[in-house]
């Protein structure tokens, strides 16, 4: 794929003239961006002149394309004071995501920030499941246990207008972020935001459980990238020894909660899904289980279905 070719601009413009008939120059805003890209780069930053945009898009306010229509121009000092401070947290390898306060998931933008897990690619294919063992259904009726930002309960009831989708998690900054979400994508009157530990506080039983829980090994949070091990919370990546303890959890107190030929879909690692598979079979005998596989072609996704 060809190298995206940014506008060309100059790195710096005159100035007003000063009293001895002499120009001082500015930096434009093009060379601010690049020198953001710069930095970026030198602290061994992938993609940095992409983030560099980013940077600059959230310090003024305005997307892309306005971006670099505006290469030409002189940002404020405050402008650029908000840029350094957005760059100084990137240096530190706070996450993108949590410095623009929002990443894309299923195409929608979905609010994000410090507390809350920031939602993955590969999470899409949760909700692609979910969508495909729902549409007999009418209503469709979900829940999403562990929600974090809401990004599934918010994609799923965006793309069935009629499902009814019950958003659980026992973290409050979840919940809030799980609201505001759904507020701002219309959906609120069908995504029912509830404190919960797992499904205890679920009201009635579902067509399908979908998950993204913990399942980072203990052990291997400290090797994660440190945008991950440092300013994501430990309890949305921890778990357990093997990484399955929520999961196993989930399995064991799930029958009660599923309506007949009901199914789970559960994130993992893809070097669980054998473990989770054989714990699944133990809770729901007969049940068809199949691991699927995201976008990167790793088994990503367990899917259980179980029987009428």
């Amino acid at each position: 794929m060809a190298e995206e070719v940014q506008p060309h601009a100059p790195d710096e413009v005159p100035a007003c003239a000063g009293t001895t008939g002499g120009h001082a120059t500015v930096p434009t805003l093009a060379h601010l961006v690049r020198r953001t890209a710069r930095r970026l780069e030198a602290a061994g930053i992938a993609d940095a002149r992409l983030e560099a945009d980013l940077i600059w898009t959230t310090a003024l306010g305005i997307d892309r394309a306005a971006l670099y229509a505006a290469f030409r121009d002189t940002p404020t000092e405050e402008e650029k004071g908000r840029a350094e401070a957005l760059c100084e947290r990137r240096l530190n390898r706070e996450p993108v995501a949590y410095l623009m306060g929002t990443r894309e998931f299923y195409g929608l933008p979905i609010a994000v920030g410090p507390g809350v897990l920031i939602p993955r690619p590969e999470t899409e294919t949760v909700v692609e499941e979910t969508l495909r063992l729902v549409e007999g259904e009418a209503p469709p009726v979900v829940a999403d246990v562990g929600c974090g930002s809401g990004a599934i309960a918010v994609a799923l009831a965006v793309a069935r207008p009629e499902a009814v989708v019950y958003a659980l998690d026992i973290a409050p900054r979840a919940l809030e972020l799980t609201a505001l979400n759904a507020a701002k994508h219309g959906v609120s009157e069908r995504v029912h935001v509830l404190e919960s530990d797992l499904l205890a506080a679920l009201p009635r039983p579902v067509h399908v459980i979908a998950a993204n829980l913990p399942y980072v090994m203990s052990e291997e949070i400290p090797l994660l990238e440190p945008e991950v091990s440092r300013y994501e919370p430990r309890e949305a990546l921890d778990g357990g020894a093997d990484g399955l303890d929520l999961i196993r959890r989930l399995l064991a107190e799930a029958d009660g909660h599923l309506l007949p030929g009901g199914s789970l879909v559960l994130e993992m690692d893809p070097r669980q899904t054998a473990a989770a598979g054989e714990a699944a079979a133990a809770c729901f005998p007969g049940a068809r289980i199949r691991a699927v596989r995201d976008l990167a072609e790793r088994e990503r996704v367990l899917v259980v279905q179980t029987v009428q």
